[in-house]
């Protein structure tokens, strides 16, 4: 089991001329990111249509035309719509980033290199409660921040089980509220990394073939170490689990992988 920390929640109601998904937001912040992020990229493929909501201290809640039932975590692998997810990113990433933010730079190379080093110093403070020994930490740490290119907008967390499909295939990817400009390596390499360890090698390839990139061994390596550091960091640091280092093993393992394939 795991503490929910103002979590959202979804429901999928059924009407008389089919069915849609009600969205309540943990957090009227949560709700407002969104409802910004979706209208900024309106009419592109594979956003979430938004039919109802309300946004208030009070109320924040949305209602969407159903997105489908499954995902690309929960389908059997399937390259071709792994390829869909991969065009549908592409699309994300070349649209216009003055309508999503009005950052003047985002998450860029330079919060990319500050925001690792502190990473991996923080996973220093809580490396025995997710199981990383002291060997494992210093390979960690001596893997230099990935290559980050120029922010663009991005979802930030285009895990396969954000990837909805329908029954005729339609790719829809979901949930929004921390869409930010960002390197696209980070979604491409977070979306590359999940679905090989969910799906197999050749559902992360067909991904980046959509996309039209793959990315090198060594910059994806170090995406993942990023990644998985973040997430062992956000863990610990909420103490989500009340299972102990055990509940870590596959990211370690995860980790302790990409670290020793980070470095030429």
């Amino acid at each position: 089991p795991t503490k929910a920390l103002a979590t959202n929640h979804h429901f999928r109601i059924w009407r008389g001329d089919g069915s849609v998904l009600l969205k309540i937001y943990g957090t009227p912040a949560r709700e407002r990111r969104e409802s910004h992020a979706l209208a900024a990229l309106s009419g592109r493929p594979g956003i979430p249509v938004k039919i109802d909501g309300v946004g208030s201290e009070e109320e924040h809640w949305a209602l969407f035309e159903d997105p489908g039932q499954w995902s690309l975590g929960s389908l059997p692998e399937n390259p071709d719509a792994c390829r869909r997810a991969g065009e549908l990113l592409e699309s994300v990433h070349t649209s216009d980033p003055r309508s999503l933010s009005n950052l003047s730079r985002g998450i860029d190379a330079e919060w990319v290199d500050v925001d690792h080093a502190s990473t991996i110093r923080r996973l220093a403070r809580y490396r025995r409660r997710v199981g990383i020994d002291a060997e494992l930490y210093s390979e960690v740490a001596a893997v230099p921040p990935p290559d980050a290119s120029n922010p663009l907008p991005a979802h930030t967390d285009p895990t396969p089980e954000h990837f909805v499909v329908d029954d005729d295939g339609k790719i829809t990817l979901v949930d929004w509220e921390w869409a930010t400009l960002a390197p696209p390596e980070w979604d491409l390499s977070k979306a590359v990394w999940l679905l090989a360890m969910q799906s197999g090698p050749n559902s992360a390839e067909a991904l980046q073939q959509g996309y039209r990139r793959m990315l090198g061994q060594i910059q994806l390596n170090r995406w993942i170490v990023y990644h998985a550091a973040m997430h062992l960091v956000y863990e610990a640091e909420q103490h989500m689990s009340d299972h102990g280092a055990d509940a870590y093993a596959s990211t370690v393992a995860e980790l302790s992988e990409a670290a020793a394939l980070a470095n030429p």
